[in-house]
Formats: structure tokens, C-alpha cells, sequence
């Protein structure tokens, strides 16, 4: 008899002391502050992966900086981060980007600072070309900048200047812009030229003489046999096409 109650009072001890760790477990594991704050981390890759995605069709390669997250900032987690450019804004040089969450648990916005460079190879002068003349393979050479940094009307493609005439002296390792060049004349000033009227089934010509400079498709006044002056489209072969 006494050996059982000694059995019984070992088996109480010990229910009662796993049941006291269990709730000293439980009570401590609510005390544990757990963590609803946002990962700063994870705004900065939803800032550089909307950066990247969004800017995949650019030219050249693309280099994002996001600047550093201040840590200190206690936003309530959220689910689902969606990154977006601020009203004005462009995915291009020193920018900002907005990272916001609308979600039931939360409610808030960021704006995290970025710069986003734009690599690509730009086409420079290569040697010093004259006013008049016009530009040959061995007049440009490209060179890889950031287009951010550079001026508007800058060309990356060859086709896109060769043939053209510089509008004045260009000097060696200038960056080539629209203003440097024009296209070359196809009607000079007191030229005479064919003055050509086609409508459906049927062509006029006669002659004239020009009275401005002229490229491929821009409008020239022209002087007829009578003196009489007419508005025209330059054409090649020192044609001038009148509308009828």
C-alpha cells in the first residue's frame, strides 16, 4: 500500500512539473516580441527588380544604384510590395522610385532614391572635319558613355550619319549630335532644274530655276519661264515635284 502511493505521489510530481514547463514555455513564447516590422531589404530588390524589368528595352546595359535604406524605418510588414515611378519621374539618371503597400494589414508608401545609368556606345568625331563637308567611315569612331550624361540628338548607329554634311568645324572626340549635321543638298541655289507635275495618268514638264539651297524632300521655290514662282519637293537629278 505505501509503495503505491509513493508511485502515486512520483507520477503527480511529475504531471505537475511537465505541466508548469509547458506553461512557462507558452508564456514565454508570448512575451517574444515578434517581428512586424518590413524587411528593408526587400523594398530595395522590389526597387531594383521593377528598375531592371522596366527599363529592359533601353539601349546598352543598365546599371542600377539604390541608395541605402534608412533602417530605422518601422513600416508594418506587408504581403505584397508594388514599386512605381512618382508623378513626373523617369526610370533615367538620378530618379525616385515609390514603393508602396495596400493591403488589409497595411497601409504605406516609401520613396527610395536611385540613379540609373544607361550604357551604349555614342559615335564621336574622330578627326577634325571641316563646315561643307561630308562625313566618311573614317570620320567617327564610338566610344561607350552614359547616355544619361549626355545631350539630346546624340547618334549610336553609323547609317544615321554617313552621307550627312557637317553644318560647321567639328572637332576631334565630340560627341555627334542632329544640330552638327544636315543632309546633303540635291538642288543648289540658281540651279536650273526639271519642274515635274504627275497626276493620274498624266506628267507636265517644264523649267525652272531654283532659288534656295535644297535636300531630298524639302520644299524649294522655284522660278518658271514665265517668272513666275512655284513651291515644289526637291528630288534627286535636279528634279522639283509639283503637287497638282
Amino acid at each position: 500500500m505505501v509503495k503505491s502511493l509513493m508511485v502515486h505521489r512520483v507520477v503527480l510530481i511529475s504531471s505537475l512539473s511537465a505541466l508548469i514547463t509547458f506553461s512557462l514555455s507558452l508564456f514565454a513564447s508570448q512575451q517574444e516580441p515578434v517581428n512586424q516590422y518590413q524587411d528593408i531589404s526587400l523594398i530595395k530588390k522590389t526597387v531594383e527588380d521593377f528598375i531592371y524589368r522596366n527599363t529592359a528595352t533601353l539601349p546598352g546595359q543598365i546599371i542600377a544604384n539604390v541608395d541605402k535604406i534608412d533602417q530605422r524605418h518601422n513600416l508594418p510588414q506587408c504581403p505584397e510590395l508594388e514599386a512605381f515611378v512618382p508623378t513626373g519621374g523617369r526610370l533615367w539618371g538620378k530618379t525616385s522610385i515609390g514603393v508602396r503597400c495596400n493591403s488589409q494589414l497595411a497601409t504605406w508608401t516609401l520613396y527610395v532614391q536611385a540613379e540609373i545609368n544607361v550604357m551604349a556606345s555614342v559615335l564621336h568625331i574622330a578627326r577634325p572635319v571641316s563646315s561643307g563637308k561630308a562625313l566618311v567611315d573614317e570620320d567617327i569612331a564610338p566610344q561607350i558613355v552614359n547616355l544619361t550624361q549626355m545631350p539630346d540628338g546624340i547618334f549610336t548607329d553609323a547609317k544615321q550619319v554617313i552621307g550627312k554634311v557637317a553644318t560647321s568645324n567639328l572637332t576631334a572626340g565630340q560627341p555627334l549630335r542632329s544640330q552638327m549635321l544636315r543632309a546633303p543638298h540635291v538642288i543648289l541655289r540658281g540651279q536650273k532644274v526639271s519642274l515635274v507635275i504627275q497626276g493620274r495618268g498624266f506628267s507636265i514638264s517644264s523649267e525652272g530655276q531654283a532659288l534656295a539651297d535644297a535636300a531630298e524632300g524639302q520644299v524649294v521655290q522655284v522660278r518658271n519661264k514665265s517668272g513666275k514662282i512655284i513651291s515644289g519637293l526637291a528630288r534627286m537629278n535636279a528634279i522639283v515635284e509639283i503637287q497638282p
